[in-house]
């Protein structure tokens, strides 16, 4: 499956989350850093899922860029 992430620059970083995966959140020092630390939070946040019994959302989330 593939989910969309939502990476946003702070003031000291980069931050991301998963809007179909609540919860499942990151962030790093820097944008490859948070890429990594998001693709293991979702192996993790998954595997806690299946663990628990709990029901996995399907991707549904996507994205569009729009010119301003």
């Amino acid at each position: 499956m593939k989910y969309a992430v939502v990476i946003e620059k702070t003031d000291n970083g980069y931050s991301a989350y998963l809007p179909d995966l609540p919860g499942c959140i990151t962030a790093g020092d820097s944008l490859q850093e948070t890429e990594d630390l998001i693709q293991e939070a979702v192996s993790y946040h998954l595997e806690m899922l299946r663990e628990n019994g709990e029901p996995i959302s399907k991707p549904q989330a996507s994205t569009v860029f729009v010119e301003a």
